[in-house]
């Protein structure tokens, strides 16, 4: 099938040195087995991490937003009041802000599924078994369009995350998110 829409990335593998004295047969099954099985680890934690939130009840707790904070009068002050990228005040610290929140849920529920079900649709072997799961995305170029644009997102995530715990503390943040409990906010000096 043709793609959906096409990037015009230039293949690179002859003018990429590998640094190697030998040429293998087919130096890039090795690097796709390998990514396959990461995406095997991510469905396997994904699960068990589902399993977990729902059993404990941390989605309906701690990620579904309020009513109060997904009205229209209020959402878009808070949005704008969380872009702020500075330290949560005391009483912010322990909860999620509703774009937290709402953060959390696109990424658990949208883009972590999209991410598995397009690599399962360039995957030959699944699809042969389930073709419905490529003819989805328009084919397997498209699948794995989508799987990039998947993994940009969410690459994005890690670093805003990341700067984030940052601001809020990295400390406090790394030992609440280790052992589930955070001291009371400190002023870093």
């Amino acid at each position: 099938m043709p793609s959906l829409f096409e990037l015009p990335i230039p293949a690179s593998r002859g003018s990429v040195k590998t640094g190697y004295s030998f040429v293998l047969p087919d130096q890039n099954s090795w690097s796709r087995s390998l990514h396959f099985q990461a995406g095997w680890v991510a469905v396997i934690t994904g699960l068990l991490y589902a399993a977990s939130s729902l059993i404990t009840g941390h989605f309906r707790k701690n990620l579904v937003p309020t009513r109060a904070d997904l009205s229209w009068r209020v959402l878009p002050a808070q949005i704008a009041n969380h872009l702020r990228f500075k330290r949560p005040g005391e009483a912010e610290a322990p909860s999620y802000n509703v774009l937290q929140r709402l953060t959390y849920l696109l990424v658990i529920f949208v883009l972590f599924p999209l991410m598995i079900w397009t690599g399962l649709a360039m995957s030959p072997a699944f699809t042969g078994a389930f073709p419905a799961t490529v003819t989805v995305f328009g084919g397997q170029q498209s699948a794995r369009t989508i799987h990039f644009f998947v993994t940009v997102s969410l690459v994005l995530f890690l670093v805003v995350h990341i700067m984030m715990i940052c601001l809020a503390g990295f400390g406090n943040r790394m030992r609440a998110m280790i052992t589930g409990r955070a001291e009371r906010h400190k002023e870093n000096p």
